[in-house]
């Protein structure tokens, strides 16, 4: 008999597909009544597939009395209750890789689509109004500008990189200066916003930056200034930065992350000088192939009584 597995949320299409071939899948998602349904399938359900965001609750744990592994669609990190499942002896893997470089190329994107207006440009030829009214206005430049970038780990050293490559200048900031830099540091945020031509935040999500770029931070950016978020939703006050754009004191925004994913702001929506993506900072073709691999990899091995190749935590 194939191993029973729930599947939590929808991943990547090949990988669910490959799945199905080789397990029975239970559908979380599809469920009307998802407690109801968990104790519907409880009995025979060996494994379990979810990702970073979605995790895998202490509840759920204890629901599945069989459960044997949670395979983890990219980083389990504070969303699987790891201490449930070490109490009951659950494996739980993970899909290691780099998405520095990735993120970084899509914030750099959100920068040139919002500061040279590629998105509004497009609407416009899009809508007829280059014949009938003629060129639209000019966007920015990035020569010359100054990016500031808040969080410099990883994804901000990359995000530096790709700055200073459209001759940006760039300066940072963080809980801490970075010895082996070359870029000005900046222990006040204010201070830099106002330097900033483009502010970009690549920092984690920590109770010290929630809400850290506040009215305050957005008024220092000011009426010429750009904010690019590939960090989270709740570093930003969501409220300031829509008033920030609404009476013209920053001048526009690339935002990839939402205080309340998937739901966004019917004020941003309906904004022509702000970029809106789906969270899909971590996310290519590449990534998601890479991933959905090790997680087959990780139920094929532990299902054939191998040990597992990516053991998290």
């Amino acid at each position: 008999m194939r191993p029973e597995i729930l599947l939590t949320v929808p991943i990547y299409a090949p990988t669910m597909c490959a799945l199905e071939r080789e397990f029975t899948v239970h559908k979380l998602w599809s469920a009307g009544d998802p407690d109801a349904f968990i104790g519907e399938i409880a009995g025979g359900v060996r494994g379990a597939v979810t990702n970073g965001l979605a995790g895998f609750s202490r509840r759920q744990i204890e629901a599945l009395p069989h459960l044997e592994i949670i395979a983890c669609f990219g980083t389990p990190d504070k969303t699987v209750d790891l201490a449930a499942a070490h109490e009951r002896g659950v494996i739980v893997t993970n899909t290691p890789d780099s998405i520095s470089g990735i993120v970084a190329d899509l914030a750099i994107g959100l920068m040139l689509a919002v500061m040279r207006r590629i998105c509004e440009s497009d609407r416009f030829v899009r809508a007829g109004k280059w014949a009938q009214a003629g060129p639209m206005a000019p966007g920015w430049s990035l020569g010359g500008k100054t990016c500031g970038i808040v969080g410099l780990g990883r994804i901000g050293r990359e995000i530096a990189k790709r700055a200073a490559s459209f001759d940006m200048s760039v300066c940072y900031h963080g809980p801490r200066r970075k010895d082996d830099v070359p870029h000005p540091y900046y222990a006040d945020l204010e201070g830099m916003a106002r330097r900033s031509d483009c502010l970009v935040l690549a920092c984690p999500a920590t109770p010290a930056t929630r809400n850290l770029v506040d009215a305050r931070i957005l008024d220092a950016l000011g009426p010429d200034g750009f904010l690019v978020n590939v960090a989270r939703g709740a570093v930003v006050d969501e409220a300031a930065l829509i008033a920030a754009l609404q009476n013209k004191r920053i001048a526009g925004a690339g935002l990839d992350v939402f205080r309340d994913e998937p739901r966004v702001p019917e004020a941003l929506i309906g904004m022509e000088q702000v970029v809106l993506l789906p969270h899909m900072g971590s996310t290519t073709r590449e990534i998601r192939a890479g991933r959905g691999e090790k997680v087959l990899a990780n139920l094929r091995a532990h299902f054939s009584g191998k040990p597992v190749l990516h053991r998290f935590g």
